[in-house]
This record gives structure tokens, sequence and C-alpha cells, in this order.
């Protein structure tokens, strides 16, 4: 982690660098409540001038849902080429279980989520269950609160972990920041559920495979040619580095409280490197808020 990161003030200054751009959603687009125009203006700007633009989200939801609250959001189709969620992944998994790990899953799931999660379910031939001990599997979407903590899943957790109960989780994500609110993730949970012994397969980024997924909406064949956009260290920025291509840190996104971001300005360097080594995963750009 030695090289210096490279600081930029517009998107445009990487502008025709790379052939494919793999845009993050959630503190990069939008707060879950408001799109931030100047990012959406950035990445159709980028757009315009050639780019390949897919948005990765870790959303535990359809691609197709996460498209229409774009599209809500005001996130149209003018500003990428494709879009992928972690749930899309984790529901194709389940749906073809060609993968060896779900081929042995049952058919009983106990979904650990929200209603809105619910289009999870659909066109799958599963069975439902609200009680752990009848479950083969769970699917983990996240919390159903905004003021859950993961101490409030630690009654269910216990209950799936006495029947060794394999765990889908498609959210990789810890936290999110909500209309300027924090709550947790899918990932919490499953982070604790796996501290504990249980065994989960994850869904999302940081891990390998999504970015193969990605790289096929792409058309694209090399790592190389392709930036990863990104507020988080631990997701973006880790999976960017693993996949062998290049990384565009926003900074005021998951981090922006700690690194201190005040007015769209730059924070100190020092204070960067700090959370980078932290966290064992460094960009090579790094821009203020996400603009052209």
């Amino acid at each position: 982690m030695s090289e210096a990161i490279s600081n930029i003030q517009g998107l445009r200054e990487l502008a025709g660098r790379h052939q494919g751009y793999i845009v993050d959603l959630w503190g990069v687009l939008h707060d879950g409540v408001t799109a931030f125009p100047a990012a959406v203006e950035a990445v159709r700007n980028l757009k315009t001038q050639g780019g390949r633009i897919l948005i990765l989200s870790n959303a535990p939801r359809r691609s197709s849902e996460v498209a229409e609250r774009c599209r809500e959001l005001g996130i149209d189709q003018s500003c990428y080429h494709a879009l992928l969620s972690s749930g899309e992944d984790a529901w194709q998994n389940l749906r073809s279980r060609r993968d060896p790990w779900y081929a042995r899953l049952g058919r009983i799931c106990y979904h650990l989520g929200p209603e809105r999660d619910h289009g999870m379910r659909d066109g799958l031939d599963l069975d439902f269950t609200h009680d752990p001990v009848e479950a083969d599997f769970i699917l983990n979407t996240g919390g159903h609160g905004a003021e859950d903590t993961v101490g409030s899943y630690q009654a269910i957790i216990d209950a799936c972990l006495s029947q060794s109960l394999p765990m889908i989780c498609a959210n990789p994500d810890l936290e999110v920041i909500r209309g300027g609110r924090r709550e947790i993730c899918a990932g919490a949970v499953a982070g604790r559920y796996e501290e504990l012994g249980g065994e989960v397969r994850y869904h999302g980024k940081p891990h390998p495979p999504i970015y193969e997924s990605a790289m096929h909406l792409l058309g694209l064949d090399n790592p190389r040619d392709v930036l990863c956009i990104g507020d988080s260290l631990r997701t973006d920025i880790a999976g960017a580095n693993a996949s062998g291509m290049g990384s565009l840190w926003v900074l005021d996104g998951i981090h922006a409280e700690t690194l201190g971001m005040t007015d769209g300005r730059m924070p100190q360097e020092e204070r960067m490197a700090a959370i980078c080594k932290a966290h064992g995963h460094k960009p090579n750009f790094a821009i203020p808020t996400l603009r052209w």
C-alpha cells in the first residue's frame, strides 16, 4: 500500500482512461431517499463519452426492483447500460442450483428480512417457514427496522445455529446510511452468525463471483479495462483490488464522518491514509464527492 492515492476533483479527469465503469449505488448515486444530482449527471456524462456503465449494488432485491427504485429517484437508463444487484445474484443461484453448495440445500427456507424484500421469494420452488426448526436454510436479506441492532436478532441467530442451518447472505454490507441515519444490513447479522460458527454464503461486493458477472454484462474480458467507483473500502475498493480492477473512492459516503468531511473538500491525506491502512484496502483514486 505504498503508492500514493491520486486525488481528483471531478470524474471528467478520468474519462476515457477505461472502457468500463462499475458504479456503486447507495452512498454514491443516492442515499436511499434522495438522488445526488451531480453524481447522476457525472455518470450520465461518462456514458455519453462512450464509457460502458454498470451499476453494481449490494441491494438484497432483484435487479428489476432496484432499477425501478432508481427510476423513481431519477436515475434512469440514460445513466447506465446494465444494473446488477447482489439480491439478483443470490436469487439466480437459488433458482438454478448449479452450484454444488446450492444443490444440497433443501426446499424449506427461513427468510430473515423485511416485507419489502419478499420479491426475493417470487419464482422460486421453495416453501417458507416462520420457524427455524422447520427450515433447511436461511435467506438473509437484512433487518426489519431502522433502530435494529445485531443484538435484536440474537435469539433468531441462536435458534438457527441450534439447527446448523446454512445461511445465504444477499447483502454483505454491514451498514448503510439511509437519509442521513445509519442502519444495519444483512452482512452485520451474517457476520455475527459466522463468528458463532454458522456457515454463510455471501453474494455481492467484495466477493469475486459478482465481478465475473459484472464483466460479462459489460462485455469486457480484461479487468484492467474497468474502473470501480464506490464509497466503501470494505466492499467497493476491496472488491476492485481483488479482481484486478482500478478503483475510485468517493469520500462523502459511508466513511465521511470518520474522514471529517466538510463542505465537499478533500480531507487530510494523513487521515485518508490511516483509514486505508486500518481497513487494509487502498484505492487508486479519490474524489470528495462524485461529480463531473
